[in-house]
C-alpha cells in the first residue's frame, strides 16, 4: 500500500505520540502539540469559510511567531499553496509576489498592515486580508476567526506530488522567481535531515533562522517530525538569543553564517551562562573556518555546516563528521567543517561538473559547477518556463556555485560561479581570500569582490567590518594576507565600511559592493 510522502504525515504522528508535550513557545504562549494542532485545524476550517479550496495561494507575511508556524500545517492540508513572504521587502515587493503567485488570502502581522494597504490597489485578485496580530480596518482578525471556527474541516485527497509551498528567491537582480516545492520535496529533505542530524523529543529548538526562508530549512516539520519544542524568536538579536537559549534550555538552532558572527562577536556578558553543547546547523553562505573554531573553542557549542537553496529544498549536502576528524586539531577540524561535505542519503546525485559536463576529478583544487538531480529538487519555477529550462539544462539543477572536490568525496564551495575574480588570467576565490582575512583579530565581516584594473584585467577589493577596539591598518591586513595566500590573491585594497549589504536571508549583496567601482576609481 503507498500513501503520499507529505510533511502533514509528521503532523499526524505527532499528535498521536506526543500530544500532552510543549510544541510551541511564543513570548508568553506555550502550546501543547495537542492544542497546537486543534488551532491548526480550526484555521484550516475559518479558511474554508473564507472560501479557499484545493490549489489556491495564501500569502503569510510575518516573523517567527506561532501564528507563522501554524501556516505551514493549516494550509497545506486543505490541499492550499503557501507563499511565505519574505517581511523584509518592501511593500511594491509584496504586491509582485503576491500577484505573481496569484494569492488570493494574505495573512499579515501588524507591522505589516499599513505596507500592505498602501498597495491593496495592486492586488485585486486578493479578496481577504487577516491580520495575525494588530486591530485595523478592513482586515479581519486571525485570533478571533480561529476562535469562531469550528474544530473540524472538509480534508481534500492530496498526492505527494501537489504544490506544497511557493518559496521566493531573494531577487537580487532581477524579479525573484517562485520556487515550487511539492510535498515530497520537503518530505525527503526532512528524513534526510533526521538521518544526518539525530533530533529526540527533548529537543528544545530555537527559532533564529526566518521560517520564510526555504520554509525555515524545513525545519517547520522537521522539529515537529521528532517530537521536538519550537522556540520562536521574533527578533534576531545576539542579547536575545543568549537570553532565550538560558531561559528556555534551547539545545539547537540553525544558523546563517551572519548570526554565526554576531555570535561569536558578542559581549562577554551576554553569554557568561549560555549552556554548552547547544548544536548549530549553519548554511546560506559558506562559513568561515575561523567563525566555527571561535564559537566551538568558546561557546563549547557543536557547527554543523550544511548545503543547499531554495529550489533544492533545501539540503543536498551535509558536512558529516568522520572518526578520523576527531584526531585533527580544533583549526584543521574547523577547515573541514568549513566544507559543504557529501550527499544526504535522500538528497540525490550531487556532481561537481566542468564547462562540458563532465565530472571534475577529485584532488581538491580543479574547479567545477555543482549540479544536482533527486528528489529534494524544486518542481521548477512558478509560471517561468523559460527559467526552468536554463536551469535544468542537461537533467541536472544547475546551482551556479563553483566548487571542487577534495580526495575524500567532500565538496568545498570556491564561489558563486558569477563572483570568481579572474586576474591577469589566473582564478582567484573570493572565499578562500575571505577565510584568510577572518583570521585577523581586527576582522569581523569581510566581503571580496572583483574590480575592473587596468593591468590585471581584474582585482581583488575588500570590503571589512573591523572591530572597533582593535581597527587594523591596510597595511597590516595586506601583510596578514601575505602570509597564507599567494601575492596576486592578496587584496589591491582594503575598504573599511560600517556593514556589508546583505539580503533578507544573510547572504552579502556583492553586486553592490562591485557597484562601488566607479567611486573607488576615482579615489
Amino acid at each position: 500500500m503507498k500513501t503520499p510522502l507529505s510533511p502533514l504525515e509528521f503532523m499526524r504522528r505527532a499528535r498521536r505520540l506526543y500530544g500532552s508535550q510543549e510544541a510551541a513557545v511564543d513570548e508568553g504562549m506555550r502550546l501543547t502539540y495537542a492544542e497546537f494542532f486543534a488551532r491548526c485545524d480550526r484555521w484550516s476550517a475559518a479558511l474554508q469559510r473564507m472560501g479557499v479550496r484545493k490549489g489556491d495561494r495564501v500569502a503569510y507575511i510575518a516573523p517567527n511567531t506561532h501564528a507563522q508556524l501554524e501556516s505551514f500545517y493549516a494550509v497545506p492540508q486543505l490541499g492550499a499553496v503557501l507563499v511565505p513572504i519574505n517581511y523584509r521587502l518592501t511593500a511594491h515587493d509584496f504586491a509582485y509576489i503576491i500577484n505573481h503567485s496569484g494569492a488570493t488570502v494574505v495573512c499579515a502581522h501588524g507591522e505589516y498592515l499599513e505596507a500592505i494597504d498602501a498597495v491593496r490597489d495592486e492586488v485585486p485578485r486578493v479578496h481577504t486580508y487577516v491580520a495575525l496580530e494588530g486591530v485595523r480596518d478592513g482586515w479581519r482578525s486571525y485570533e478571533a476567526e480561529l476562535a469562531s471556527a469550528p474544530a473540524t474541516f472538509e480534508r481534500p485527497d492530496i498526492s505527494e506530488d501537489d504544490l506544497l509551498t511557493i518559496n521566493y528567491t531573494s531577487g537580487t537582480t532581477a524579479h525573484p522567481k517562485g520556487v515550487m516545492i511539492t510535498h515530497r520535496n520537503a518530505y525527503c529533505n526532512t528524513i534526510g535531515t533526521l538521518i544526518h542530524v539525530h533530533m529526540t523529543p527533548d529537543d528544545r529548538y530555537l527559532w533564529t533562522l526566518p521560517m520564510f526562508h526555504a520554509n525555515g530549512w524545513t525545519f517547520v516539520w522537521t522539529v515537529t517530525a521528532a517530537g521536538g519544542t519550537h522556540v520562536c524568536l521574533r527578533k534576531v538579536e545576539a542579547a536575545r538569543i543568549f537570553d532565550v537559549i538560558e531561559r528556555e534550555r534551547v539545545t539547537m538552532l540553525c544558523a546563517a553564517p551572519t548570526v554565526l558572527i554576531a555570535i561569536a562577536n558578542a559581549p562577554q556578558e551576554l553569554r557568561r551562562n549560555v549552556p554548552r553543547g547547544v548544536r548549530v546547523l549553519t548554511a546560506g553562505a559558506p562559513p568561515a573556518a575561523a567563525t566555527i573554531e571561535r564559537i566551538e573553542h568558546e561557546l563549547g557549542w557543536e557547527i554543523t555546516q550544511v548545503y543547499g537553496l531554495t529550489e533544492t529544498a533545501p539540503f543536498i549536502t551535509v558536512c558529516e563528521p568522520r572518526a578520523a576528524h576527531a584526531t585533527l586539531s580544533l583549526e584543521e577540524r574547523a577547515r573541514i567543517k568549513a566544507r559543504q561535505g557529501v550527499e544526504l542519503a535522500t538528497s540525490g546525485e550531487l556532481l561537481v561538473v566542468d564547462e562540458h559536463g563532465i565530472e571534475v576529478p577529485h584532488d581538491g583544487a580543479t574547479v567545477g559547477e555543482i549540479v544536482v538531480r533527486g528528489n529534494v529538487v524544486m518542481e521548477g519555477y512558478y509560471n517561468d518556463p523559460d527559467a526552468t529550462e536554463r536551469a535544468f539544462m542537461g537533467g541536472y539543477f544547475h546551482t551556479g556555485d563553483a566548487a571542487v572536490v577534495h580526495p575524500d568525496g567532500y565538496v568545498e564551495i570556491r564561489d558563486r560561479i558569477k563572483d570568481v575574480i579572474i586576474s591577469g588570467g589566473e582564478n582567484i576565490s573570493s572565499v578562500e581570500v575571505e577565510g584568510v582575512l577572518l583570521r585577523h583579530p581586527g576582522v569581523i565581516e569581510v566581503a571580496v569582490v572583483g574590480m575592473p584594473d587596468e593591468r590585471w584585467g581584474e582585482a581583488p577589493h575588500a570590503f571589512v567590518v573591523a572591530a572597533p577596539a582593535n581597527v587594523p591598518s591596510e597595511e597590516a591586513l595586506r601583510a596578514f594576507a601575505r602570509t597564507e595566500l599567494a601575492h596576486f590573491k592578496v587584496p589591491k585594497r582594503f575598504h573599511f565600511i560600517d556593514e556589508l549589504p546583505k539580503t533578507a536571508t544573510g547572504k552579502i549583496q556583492k553586486y553592490v559592493l562591485r557597484g562601488r567601482a566607479s567611486s573607488i576609481a576615482a579615489q
